[in-house]
């Protein structure tokens, strides 16, 4: 798997639902660039099980993000038309209606190899031709980019493991905090916690002080 942390999100352009409903044809993150983070998550495909949970679970906290100044975007290999059936169905008929950020469509596969996270692999038969084995769907993998477009932090789960929205927010709280300030967020720190020096005199201060 790639390491994007430290390196520039990878750019692309493709079809989107943005606010619930209105599918737009050329969608990039690089909208955000200079303005605001990005938390940009793949998952694995529209009408499933696990994923309702995780899209929904986002779009609860979506306040959270935005008082964070931070644009939440999904992304799958499903087609902005699936994507568009998938939010005028009703939550409790397996929709996600009421999901208001975009949600990307990657129908191509280019963006989920790009963040490698699509499941499967092209490989050669005899012959020479390139043939795709396995299921052509991304993992769930999740990007947290800052305002100069680098990925700061990515991690991704197999299919049937769902997400935790509240260490996203921790993470970018981690993020935001050490841009401020210059200090380092040691282990299992949330907002309004002590963080330390990144010095051998801050670490003895941080452990004598717990």
């Amino acid at each position: 798997m790639s390491v994007l942390v430290g390196k520039q999100a990878p750019v692309f352009n493709t079809k989107a639902v943005v606010n619930g409903s209105e599918i737009v044809e050329n969608f990039s993150l690089k909208q955000y660039e200079g303005e605001k983070y990005v938390v940009f998550f793949f998952y694995p495909a529209d009408f499933t099980f696990v994923c309702p949970t995780e899209l929904i679970a986002f779009q609860d906290k979506i306040q959270e993000f935005e008082s964070r100044n931070v644009a939440v975007v999904g992304a799958s290999t499903d087609s902005e038309f699936s994507h568009w059936k998938w939010l005028q169905t009703p939550q409790n008929q397996g929709g996600i209606q009421g999901v208001k950020y975009p949600i990307v469509a990657d129908q191509t596969l280019q963006i989920s190899k790009a963040y490698d996270v699509l499941a499967g692999e092209e490989v050669y038969d005899e012959e020479g031709n390139v043939q795709f084995v396995g299921d052509a769907k991304a993992y769930r993998g999740l990007f947290l980019i800052d305002k100069s477009g680098v990925v700061r932090h990515q991690v991704v789960n197999d299919m049937p493991l769902g997400r935790s929205v509240e260490e996203v927010i921790r993470l970018i709280d981690a993020l935001q905090f050490t841009e401020e300030y210059g200090e380092v967020c040691p282990a299992n720190w949330k907002k309004g916690d002590k963080a330390l020096k990144a010095t051998q005199e801050g670490i003895s201060s941080y452990l004598s002080e717990k």
